[in-house]
């Protein structure tokens, strides 16, 4: 049973890492971009939450609504202001860009909030749970967090596959000079793409605030399993993407239970695996 309950605790933190890839395969999916400082941006939508609520005393839902807006504005204008700029054929200047971005975020949260390891007090969630068995119990916050991705996910995919909205977005994706034909501005479309992935980041940096200890420089940790869900589910699968952070959340379980030292080397070991094996994922977009 305790295996069982590796595997199970396993499937419920690949949730938190599927919330951490899903705005990162949208972003790929639209415009064929890495955005290196997407993990920088989850912290920093950490460290908003933790800011409200503990110095300034505000409710935490209206804290979440304001983490939310908060990040949907900056990504709508980052990508309208910024990083359509540098988008192209040639990939390298928007690595360039995002990776400066990552550095001045790493260095302005520093400077905020000091190097110290911080995290929000989730009162009653961090100690809630329920018992499938003796030997099983399921948190209610990891609980929470692979329910959250899966209707983020769900809401992704309704909305790229079932509005106006998403067949744009999706002939953004597939063939960028035929949308001006159609009426439509490449340059707000991938806004707009960047503006629900930035909402995505909001989630995904909430719960992380509550899940575990967080820094300035944690970032690039949070980008690096974001990268790997999304590559072991496959490019552009949204679906692909919760199965990649499932697999890379028991893979790393399992690993804690063999070793604590392996937890982090299981999840890099199957997917380089799962690399080798299907270069393009377990489930690409055809």
């Amino acid at each position: 049973m305790v295996w069982v309950n590796a595997i199970v605790q396993g499937v419920l933190l690949g949730g938190l890492y599927a919330l951490f890839a899903a705005g990162l395969s949208l972003m790929f999916g639209v415009m064929r971009f890495v955005n290196l400082a997407h993990g920088d941006f989850i912290v920093t939508a950490a460290y908003l939450m933790l800011a409200l609520v503990t110095g300034f005393g505000i409710h935490p839902a209206f804290a979440v609504l304001f983490v939310l807006m908060a990040l949907a504005s900056a990504g709508y204008l980052n990508q309208r202001i910024l990083l359509n700029r540098v988008l192209g054929a040639d990939l390298l200047p928007p690595v360039l860009v995002t990776f400066g971005l990552s550095i001045i975020i790493q260095n302005a949260l520093l400077e905020v909030f000091s190097a110290d390891s911080r995290r929000l007090n989730a009162g009653w969630l961090d100690t809630a749970s329920f018992r499938l068995s003796e030997d099983i119990s399921i948190g209610a916050l990891p609980l929470l967090m692979f329910v959250a991705a899966v209707g983020v996910i769900a809401a992704m995919q309704f909305i790229f596959y079932r509005t106006a909205l998403g067949r744009m977005l999706r002939a953004t994706s597939d063939d960028p000079e035929i949308v001006p034909l159609m009426g439509g501005n490449n340059a707000h479309i991938f806004a707009i793409a960047t503006l629900i992935a930035s909402v995505v980041v909001g989630i995904a940096g909430i719960f992380l605030a509550m899940k575990t200890n967080f820094d300035p420089a944690a970032g690039p940790a949070r980008l690096l399993f974001a990268f790997e869900a999304v590559i072991i589910g496959g490019l552009g699968s949204l679906w692909g993407t919760l199965l990649g952070g499932v697999i890379l959340g028991v893979a790393q379980t399992i690993g804690a239970q063999i070793d604590a030292g392996y937890q982090i080397l299981a999840g890099h070991l199957v997917f380089l695996a799962i690399l080798v094996a299907r270069p393009r994922g377990l489930l690409p977009k055809m």
